[in-house]
């Protein structure tokens, strides 16, 4: 490989470590967390810890094969070599789709968050200027990206260390509500710590799961990281306490200050703890902070699908144009192209409405159907780690990260995942995504037959 396509690594230990915590909290937990409270009361903190716990494996069962392969679109890489090249064709592509479906939303939401400071404006001005912005940054260089990406973070992390502070004064001293301590009863004071039942907690389950997408970003970012064993063992493993922190910390605290079924009547819980704590401007903090959010999503999606259409066109399943890298090592026509991507589909979701009638609802099922695609990698590295161990278990001997629990703690986390499919299935809010998702994935090995991709020599697959 020479040099006009070869990725540089410019990622840091300290952005790595931010890029996977960034990953993992996304707009959902501030705009979303009711959603998932309505279908199961105060119980959704173990439905978000099981999921957590899940996902953990998943990361752990990568970092043992990205260990020792620390390459761009790692995962890509090894359910081609490991389950068959269509796999590894679907990863990629999978995760394509979710991170510009997901961009074109936090584009769309960039928009309307502007709104709560300049009603008038168009909400597409805001939309395009972030687009450009974030386009320069990934274009400056990997560096660049993981800077912004660190700041995008760091403002979360803040902000729900915040919040879990001013909960925690809230619910033991009484802290904005006259010095009457809260308490713990609303836990189970409103029909009980589980009022919806088993049925209720296995749907939130399918919904928490949305949440953690975009988790495995750091196994995207292997190819272009300093020191990639050390950082991103170290990144993998912090995955856990940052759950446990930012996820089970900012929800304890929802559910405990505030009656889960009133949750849906004062808007932002975040807003609401602020404000109720006495921090006057805490509507504009909170827009704030989702604002950065939004332009993290967003940016993590430039970032994620450039890599994973670099590596499609290393093994010719796309144009060769996108091979080219500039000397600061990043490749810049696939940069572009996403961006390119992303901004279309936003100004399409405001120009359609205006001549097509429903075109509307057409964008919010193309946005859902990220959620089945967004989990193909997940069940892909836990197949290829499977194969992976049945190949080459010397590999397993005096491997300094191995996967906890081996092959059956790969096996139990498929099974998981299955379950909260066919949950997906059943649940209304969820059904339509799944179908979509199913029929994109179908029509991509349709396609991978058809352009002749299953021809090519193995090591020309992804």
């Amino acid at each position: 490989m020479n040099d006009e396509t070869e990725l540089h690594r410019g990622l840091s230990a300290r952005q790595i470590r931010m890029i996977a915590l960034g990953g993992t909290i996304g707009v959902g937990l501030f705009m979303g967390a009711t959603s998932t409270i309505k279908w199961t009361g105060p119980s959704v903190i173990f439905a978000y810890l099981i999921a957590g716990l899940f996902l953990f494996l998943v990361m752990r069962a990568m970092g043992e094969m990205v260990y020792l392969y620390p390459t761009t679109g790692s995962f890509a890489n090894f359910a081609s070599d490991y389950i068959h090249p269509v796999a590894g064709y679907l990863t990629a592509w999978s995760n394509i789709f979710q991170w510009i479906v997901v961009g074109m939303s936090e584009v769309i939401a960039v928009g309307e968050y502007m709104n709560f400071w300049f009603p008038h404006l168009p909400q597409w001005i805001p939309g395009v200027i972030v687009v450009l912005l974030l386009l320069g940054a990934n274009l400056v260089s990997v560096k660049a990206f993981g800077e912004f990406e660190f700041w995008f973070a760091m403002i979360k992390v803040v902000t729900i260390i915040l919040m879990i502070v001013a909960g925690l004064g809230l619910i033991f001293f009484g802290f904005g509500n006259g010095g009457h301590a809260i308490g713990l009863s609303n836990l189970w004071s409103n029909g009980g710590f589980m009022p919806n039942g088993w049925l209720g907690f296995f749907f939130a389950l399918s919904i928490v799961i949305g949440s953690y997408q975009g988790v495995e970003l750091i196994g995207i970012s292997a190819g272009e990281t300093k020191d990639p064993q050390k950082n991103i063992k170290s990144a993998v493993n912090g995955i856990i306490w940052r759950i446990l922190i930012f996820y089970l910390g900012a929800i304890f605290v929802i559910v405990t200050v505030y009656p889960w079924d009133e949750l849906g009547n004062i808007g932002s819980p975040f807003t609401a703890t602020f404000a109720k704590v006495g921090i006057t401007f805490a509507a504009g903090l909170i827009n704030f902070v989702v604002l950065t959010a939004a332009m993290s999503g967003c940016n993590s999606g430039i970032f994620s699908a450039s890599r994973m259409t670099f590596t499609l066109a290393q093994k010719g399943q796309m144009p060769k144009v996108f091979l080219k890298v500039m000397k600061n090592g990043v490749p810049a026509y696939t940069v572009i192209a996403i961006a390119i991507g992303i901004l279309i589909g936003a100004l399409l979701n405001v120009i359609l409405p205006l001549f097509i009638k429903g075109a509307d609802s057409v964008f919010v099922y193309v946005y859902s159907a990220s959620i089945l695609p967004g989990m193909v990698p997940w069940f892909m590295i836990l197949i290829s780690h499977l194969r992976f161990r049945k190949l080459h278990p010397e590999k397993a001997e005096g491997h300094p990260f191995t996967m906890p629990g081996g092959k059956f703690a790969s096996y139990v986390t498929i099974l998981f995942f299955l379950l909260v499919l066919i949950g997906m299935l059943f649940n209304k809010e969820t059904v339509v995504s799944v179908v979509i998702g199913i029929v994109f994935l179908a029509f991509m090995t349709i396609f991978y037959f058809v352009k002749g991709y299953h021809k090519l020599n193995k090591e020309d697959q992804i």
